[in-house]
């Protein structure tokens, strides 16, 4: 079973993302927090992660830490309320590999995790 990540300081999208995820098949872990999250991607192989809005430590920090460290294949997805459209260009370059936009659909998620 392929395993997910997901980071993001707001409850609702964790486990909204969690429900989703969960029901295409995916292992799914949840963190409010970067330094639980990044733990436990050094412990354990990760597919695929998921990052939302984070206090302090910010999502593209968390990105550039887990590519640094990356073992293997690794989809990094980031979800934001606070980029704006034009700004999905940098995020790829940055090393996300996708970009979903809150409020984002059941579908958005799932298209997302389906490329992985």
């Amino acid at each position: 079973m392929p395993r997910v990540l997901i980071v993001d300081e707001d409850l609702a999208s964790r486990k909204l993302a969690r429900t989703v995820l969960e029901h295409m098949g995916w292992d799914a872990k949840e963190f409010s927090d970067a330094a639980s999250a990044l733990a436990c991607f050094r412990e354990q192989p990760i597919d695929a992660v998921l990052i939302g809005g984070l206090p302090g430590y910010g999502g593209l920090d968390v990105c550039r830490t887990m590519r640094q460290a990356q073992n293997g294949p690794l989809r990094i997805v980031a979800y934001t309320a606070a980029a704006q459209g034009e700004q999905t260009a940098d995020l790829l370059a940055w090393g996300f590999d996708d970009v979903l936009f809150k409020p984002v659909t059941i579908s958005e998620i799932q298209a997302a995790f389906n490329r992985s």
